[in-house]
């Protein structure tokens, strides 16, 4: 199959809580007013990646790759007009980059102190969860990285580039009361079982994948994708990646055995790679 830098076409998702900055700012194309997330890669049975220039466009990155759904990596944007739920993954681990925050914005970024099951569960019945959670105050460039069983939850008035595991399984413990389904029992079993009631920012790569931000300033770039492939995520400004224009919002995915891939002009990137199966 022929190699190439292969942009990718969004998927797009309302949810009640989501605001219209992608639209605005981010050149995403949707039939709504609102865009809470843009799934950047996705080969998801909930979304699909497709390919957007060259030889294969219109062909969806599944099959393109023949993988089916067995595929590392999920890179979206979320844009939070208002908080999402309190919740928690039994088997993803994510991170998240601060795209955009107003001020005051914050993070419920695990737990005040180590889980106590009698305590949450009291916490929850009596209406006062946020005396355990530990909210954080965000800014633009900071990284989060979020380990299977660590509460957390985005909070109003801020964009994120998130990368995760490829998996869509989330038990809610709260929803601000907007009548979707809460998953308690499961939350508290996952919590319980995994052990991890705090975490340190700034951490940028894991068991599963690791990321890079670039910038302008570090003038024309050479990427090289052999064993594993390469995703960019255009952050801010404008430029080419292997001679493809890229700008503001735009996706790029680097096949493996692609090799040597330059990047330049003004761009503001994040490079994602999967860690290799030993």
């Amino acid at each position: 199959m022929n190699l190439y830098p292969m942009k990718l076409i969004p998927v797009s998702k309302d949810i009640i809580w989501g605001g219209d900055l992608l639209i605005r700012e981010y050149h995403k194309q949707c039939d709504t007013p609102r865009l809470a997330e843009s799934w950047e890669l996705t080969v998801h049975e909930q979304g699909m990646s497709v390919i957007a220039n060259g030889e294969y466009a219109s062909m969806t990155l599944s099959d393109y790759l023949g993988c089916g759904y067995d595929f590392p990596l999920l890179v979206k944007f979320i844009d939070a007009r208002e908080q999402l739920s309190v919740q928690v993954h039994p088997a993803k681990t994510e991170l998240w980059y601060i795209v955009e925050a107003e001020e005051g914005a914050q993070l419920v970024y695990g737990l005040k102190k180590d889980f106590n099951e009698a305590e949450f569960r009291a916490a929850l019945a009596e209406n006062r969860l946020n005396d355990l959670l530990h909210y954080v105050n965000v800014k633009k460039g900071e990284f989060y990285l979020l380990p299977s069983g660590l509460i957390h939850a985005i909070g109003a008035g801020i964009l994120i580039a998130e990368f995760q595991q490829n998996s869509a399984v989330t038990y809610r413990v709260y929803d601000y009361n907007r009548g979707r389904e809460i998953h308690t029992e499961q939350a508290i079993e996952t919590i319980k079982r995994l052990g991890i009631s705090t975490y340190t920012p700034g951490v940028t790569e894991n068991d599963f994948f690791s990321v890079k931000k670039y910038s302008a300033a570090d003038g024309p770039v050479t990427l090289t994708a052999n064993d594993t492939f390469l995703h960019i995520l255009c952050l801010d400004g404008e430029g080419t990646i292997g001679g493809e224009p890229a700008v503001k919002g735009d996706s790029y995915f680097l096949p493996a055995g692609l090799g040597q891939c330059e990047i330049r002009g003004n761009l503001e990137y994040i490079v994602t790679q999967p860690k290799t199966k030993s």
